[in-house]
């Protein structure tokens, strides 16, 4: 049986003073947190310092999501945890459903997938799906994609990582700039014999910081899975 101490949620946050005390009242019945402050200007950092025990981490310069949760991912590492669970700060995730990703300890990934979802623009639901469908065909040398199932959903955020899933991460030059994180580390986990398991979740859209960059980013990261393979 997890306990609390054999996991910790780690949060990147870019000025989320409307919701990251929320996000964190939400979560702290369920575990310890770890929020990463990147290099936010509003009023982030203050409200992170009033909850007891909350761990903050703050960078002096905009890293974006790869750097921030890898960042979050070493502390996680040096604090001696189990597993990682990654969740959004502006209260796309529901922590109500967190339990969920503890059902597998034995996989080394987790995904939540968006099976129930609120005010998602059609952009952004074609988007993800295009992107899962694109992954699918990208990882198909890696062989029996998750014991014979297809990836259901490829760039959720909210995710569980075991703790030698973060050992490989960290070991590896990670090339995403962005949200094409969520694909480079799915791809570098199963292409190196990891297991992956999936649960459903809730997603509930808010603001969006997708623009021109980071569907480059993407693209650039596809072609990469494409034509390298790399592991």
């Amino acid at each position: 049986m997890l306990g609390r101490e054999d996991f910790l949620v780690i949060i990147p946050a870019y000025n989320e003073e409307a919701s990251i005390a929320e996000v964190i009242r939400r979560t702290l019945p369920f575990a310890d947190i770890c929020v990463v402050n990147d290099a936010s200007t509003d009023r982030t950092e203050a409200i992170v310092r009033s909850f007891e025990g909350v761990v903050l981490i703050n960078h002096t310069r905009n890293t974006h999501i790869p750097q921030a949760t890898l960042d979050g991912m070493r502390y996680a590492l040096d604090r001696g945890v189990s597993y990682v669970i990654t969740m959004d700060a502006g209260l796309t995730h529901k922590p109500e459903e967190l339990p969920r990703f503890l059902e597998y300890p034995e996989c080394d990934l987790v995904i939540g997938v968006r099976t129930k979802t609120e005010n998602v623009p059609l952009y952004r639901r074609w988007i993800s799906r295009i992107g899962t469908f694109l992954m699918n065909l990208a990882l198909q040398p890696a062989g029996g994609l998750l014991n014979g199932r297809r990836l259901q959903d490829a760039t959720s955020g909210y995710r569980r990582f075991s703790r030698r899933a973060v050992e490989l991460l960290l070991s590896r030059r990670i090339k995403a700039q962005a949200f094409d994180f969520h694909t480079e580390s799915l791809a570098l986990i199963l292409r190196n014999g990891l297991s992956v398991g999936q649960v459903p979740i809730s997603y509930a859209f808010s603001t969006s910081s997708f623009n021109l960059r980071v569907l480059r980013a993407g693209i650039r990261m596809y072609l990469d899975l494409v034509l390298t393979g790399r592991k």
